[in-house]
């Protein structure tokens, strides 16, 4: 073998995640289930996780055509106990957890002095609060084998001010200093945290609460002006996952088109 074969070989493998066991929570729709066939289209076993069994059903059927062995949680992880309860579940039918997709999220979109304490928490709870016990749950296990890798979703409202989703930009920003936060303090126990930070999709998420005035205005912001495709986000997400990243932590990867790289 040549010095160029054994070079490509070495940087092929390096972004393998063959045989590893990912847990994908938000993976029954949109960007949570492109990223779960990703995984596995890269060699890895995958678990998700939803709270609606119908669709959570129906996806892990759509996983287990290629992988018998795929399994799906029908879990609130809004709720920290009913998380735990996952942890024991997931590691008695796998034995352990290399990589966690922290991946759900919902949004109210409306001025900020209209916005409910029930709204408020409702996006909190799933946005920040359940990330942080999911991250933490699975942390632990993590930090006890020295080996991990967890990814978070941030959003372009973690970046910058995001009118009528005054409590989501204040959830995503969270997500991004709990992501940097719980990469400084696990680096040396051997588990990377990152989030990625997609720019406009269309997803189940936010299709039918984007007016058509807001879809225009985000087109004409991005530099590629187009929408995303959720299987462009794959590629980031295997890449945070596999050992290819072993020096990436802390990172907030932007997947946006350019959006927050233009000016004015």
């Amino acid at each position: 073998m040549t010095e160029t074969s054994l070079a490509q070989s070495s940087s092929a493998s390096a972004f393998s995640i063959q045989g590893k066991t990912a847990l994908i929570v938000g993976g029954s729709s949109g960007i949570g289930q492109a990223i779960a066939h990703g995984f596995q289209a890269h060699g890895a076993r995958v678990a998700i996780v939803a709270r609606t069994p119908a669709k959570l059903e129906e996806a892990t059927r759509r996983l287990q055509q290629d992988d018998p062995g795929a399994k799906g949680y029908a879990v609130d992880v809004s709720q920290p106990e009913a998380i735990d309860g996952l942890r024991t579940s997931i590691l008695a039918d796998f034995g352990h957890v290399d990589i966690l997709v922290a991946w759900q999220g919902t949004t109210v979109l409306k001025p900020a002095e209209d916005v409910t304490p029930d709204e408020y928490d409702a996006v909190m709870h799933t946005n920040l609060r359940s990330v942080f016990f999911t991250c933490t749950c699975f942390g632990r296990h993590m930090l006890e084998r020295r080996t991990g890798s967890i990814i978070t979703i941030a959003s372009l409202a973690a970046h910058r001010g995001w009118p009528l989703a005054s409590v989501y930009a204040a959830s995503k920003h969270g997500v991004a200093g709990l992501t940097k936060t719980l990469a400084a303090e696990w680096a040396d126990r051997g588990v990377r945290v990152n989030a990625i930070s997609p720019g406009f999709f269309i997803t189940e998420l936010n299709q039918s609460k984007m007016s058509p005035k807001r879809k225009e205005n985000a087109l004409l912001r991005t530099p590629m002006g187009r929408f995303g495709q959720v299987n462009e986000l794959v590629g980031a997400a295997v890449y945070l996952a596999s050992p290819a990243a072993g020096f990436v932590t802390g990172t907030v990867l932007n997947v946006d088109g350019g959006y927050l790289a233009s000016g004015i």
